[in-house]
């Protein structure tokens, strides 16, 4: 596996990272299936997002991969539905969950209307998404979320980037931009998100994939609209 850290020209990071993920698509579904079974911290997070989320309408899965969280959600009595950027990716949540519905496109410019999505949930989604392209990703977030919504987003924990471009017989171009919570808190916050509620999952050095940071996990909220105007 070669990985170095590196700056990225943000004007192609979605082209490299929807190539990636084609490539490496069959092999995230393998290594992947079965990873929420063995993390009770991330079933936490999920189940309580489920209970904020539920009867509040349509919830999106934004980077939703292979479907493996949206079945999750699913499977919890929400109306859930992804989103990606990898048509790979989605031919195979497509596959395994031919009940639940699946879109291709950008959580940049998410195809969706304003205030349509009653929850919304960014499960290791944005790590590929340059600092100075987050914003206008959150307030496409905002956009699209009820008023009151909640919004739960998960990320590795760091203060630099790294870049890979081999694994598991692959060849790809992926940049994982790791942040600190409070700075993710606080673009969330100018955002017009309200924070509810953070964890802080140490590393789980041991067993078959060892990881390398620290995850955090943000639970934000859309602000009521009385709230929001002062009323």
């Amino acid at each position: 596996m070669t990985d170095v850290t590196a700056s990225y020209d943000s004007a192609s990071y979605l082209a490299a990272t929807r190539t990636s993920y084609d490539t490496i698509a069959a092999e995230c579904h393998r290594r992947w299936a079965g990873e929420l079974a063995k993390n009770p911290f991330e079933r936490a997070m999920l189940d309580a997002f489920a209970e904020l989320a539920r009867g509040r309408g349509p919830v999106a899965d934004v980077g939703c991969g292979t479907g493996r969280v949206t079945e999750y959600l699913a499977a919890r009595g929400l109306d859930a539905f992804g989103i990606d950027l990898s048509p790979g990716m989605l031919a195979i949540a497509r596959a395994n969950n031919p009940d639940l519905r699946f879109i291709e496109g950008s959580m940049t410019a998410l195809d969706l209307e304003d205030a349509s999505v009653g929850a919304l949930l960014a499960w290791y989604s944005t790590i590929h998404v340059p600092w100075d392209d987050l914003p206008g990703v959150f307030a496409e977030f905002h956009r699209v979320l009820t008023p009151g919504a909640p919004l739960l987003v998960s990320f590795q924990i760091g203060d630099a980037p790294l870049h890979m471009t081999e694994a598991w017989g692959h060849t790809f171009d992926l940049v994982f931009h790791r942040r600190t919570p409070q700075a993710m808190a606080d673009l969330l916050s100018g955002a017009g998100f309200e924070e509810r509620a953070r964890l802080v999952r140490r590393a789980e050095t041991e067993g078959a994939s060892p990881e390398r940071t620290d995850q955090a996990f943000l639970t934000f909220r859309k602000p009521n609209a009385a709230a929001t105007t002062g009323t």
